[in-house]
């Protein structure tokens, strides 16, 4: 297992560059012009020395290579420096945001904690409520409760989140005003009351984001948990006299988990992708109104580097997803 690791490792690095290559070219080949909305007045020598302090007027590759090594290179070196008290390349140019002329680490690092809160809770949230429905309607298959929740399922699968949002906010904000519709990014947790206001801003975009996940994951769980009821390893653990709660939760549970592994790891990049929307509903001060912000603002230094770390996530929890297939079942080799 280790041994395999190390070769998706080796084999990611490769294609990281390749998609680098790809990400880099087609937003830098796309139309539009960061200087388009400077006044009219500024003189043709001036645009053409602000080009080159943003370096436009180097070549395409030349362009390439520098952000390759500014995002593997000189901001880990700065992550570093920061975090052991180092000195290495720190003159080194960095990643520059043309909308603001801060570095784009520093802008993500103050956007991301907002992200991650909203999302990796709206994550945990759905995995503990759609592993049990799944698990509960398809032992019970055609039950009521199988029934209720298959229609549930179907109904957060099909609200695209900005319509839920919209939609919480009418009800819980609007017409029952018991929560904030816009997300407070300024709270500083320093008191009980600061805490409680802080988990109250939460609700709304977390329900929205866990709704997704429970409805998505729920359905994959339960046709997973129906294919491994009917097997013939589950018949015969029963015919050995094993209680009915060891066959489903030590054998047919596990076997069950195989398939479901990939779409909980996979879904982690797709989940930031829907809080892209969802920050915009409730006004989360995250990465994902970053994107949106820096698209219109043409930005391309931070759309590249945010488009690259999602990409590096999906390539990331491919990984994850295929080491998990050897935890979870034993007949999985890959050494």
């Amino acid at each position: 297992m280790f041994n395999y690791t190390i070769r998706r490792i080796l084999i990611a690095i490769p294609t990281l560059l390749f998609i680098s290559l790809v990400i880099f070219l087609l937003l830098d080949f796309a139309p539009g012009d960061p200087l388009a909305n400077m006044p009219l007045t500024i003189p043709p020598e001036v645009k053409q020395k602000m080009r080159a302090a943003l370096g436009l007027d180097q070549s395409v590759w030349v362009r390439y290579l520098l952000w390759v090594k500014q995002f593997f290179w000189i901001e880990p070196l700065h992550v570093f420096n920061q975090l052991f008290g180092t000195h290495f390349a720190e003159n080194a140019q960095r990643i520059i945001s043309w909308q603001t002329r801060s570095p784009v680490a520093d802008i993500i690092a103050q956007r991301l904690p907002q992200t991650l809160w909203v999302v990796g809770l709206a994550y945990v949230v759905g995995i503990l409520i759609a592993l049990p429905i799944g698990i509960i309607s398809a032992y019970r298959q055609y039950s009521i409760f199988d029934q209720v929740g298959t229609f549930f399922s179907m109904v957060g699968y099909s609200i695209p989140p900005f319509f839920s949002g919209v939609g919480v906010i009418i009800i819980f904000s609007i017409y029952l005003q018991w929560l904030p519709s816009v997300y407070d990014t300024t709270l500083e947790i320093n008191s009980w009351h600061t805490f409680v206001e802080q988990l109250r801003q939460m609700i709304m975009p977390v329900m929205v984001l866990a709704l997704q996940v429970t409805a998505q994951m729920s359905r994959f769980m339960r046709a997973s948990m129906l294919d491994n009821l009917h097997q013939d390893y589950v018949r015969t653990a029963r015919a050995k006299g094993l209680r009915e709660r060891t066959v489903i939760l030590g054998h047919v549970l596990r076997n069950s988990m195989i398939p479901v592994v990939t779409v909980i790891t996979m879904s982690v990049p797709h989940i930031f992708g829907g809080a892209i929307i969802t920050e915009q509903v409730f006004k989360v001060n995250g990465i994902g109104q970053l994107l949106i912000t820096s698209i219109q603002a043409n930005d391309l230094p931070m759309v590249q580097t945010l488009t690259f770390i999602f990409a590096i996530l999906i390539v990331l929890f491919n990984i994850i997803a295929d080491v998990l297939y050897g935890i979870l079942d034993p007949r999985i080799r890959y050494d």
